[in-house]
């Protein structure tokens, strides 16, 4: 599937070519951290497949619980989080923030990781009350 997205000012912007299958939740404390919401979802696609149209995102380099090096990008300007990869054999892979594609809506994930450090209320908040905006 061919997407582009960009970071929430539109300093930064891509396109991809990804794979809708490979979608997924990732509910460990960096992401949680990372994003100030209790998970992150990340469309994963080869390094390769990821084109920068805009300016270029900054870069933090965070390690990992298993101490692998976690290279965090984001926009400079707003600093929405925009893709992730790692070092070495792990940089073949990038992981693009659901959250900063424009056609996230057609992306559902398709599995979750680090489940152990989901919040105990995780899923039940479709039975919460809601407003169509606010």
């Amino acid at each position: 599937m061919r997407i582009d997205g960009q970071c929430h000012c539109g300093f930064v912007t891509y396109e991809a070519e990804i794979d809708p299958e490979a979608v997924s939740i990732c509910h460990c404390t960096d992401c949680q951290r990372l994003t100030g919401s209790p998970y992150r979802v990340t469309a994963m696609v080869p390094e390769s497949a990821v084109q920068l149209t805009g300016n270029p995102p900054r870069l933090y380099t965070k390690t990992a619980g298993n101490g692998r090096l976690r290279l965090q990008y984001f926009c400079p300007q707003c600093g929405s989080p925009l893709f992730t990869t790692g070092t070495g054999e792990d940089a073949a892979i990038w992981g693009i923030r659901w959250g900063s594609i424009n056609q996230r809506a057609s992306l559902t994930p398709k599995r979750q990781i680090w489940c152990g450090s989901a919040m105990n209320w995780f899923g039940e908040t479709a039975a919460l009350p809601g407003v169509p905006k606010d």
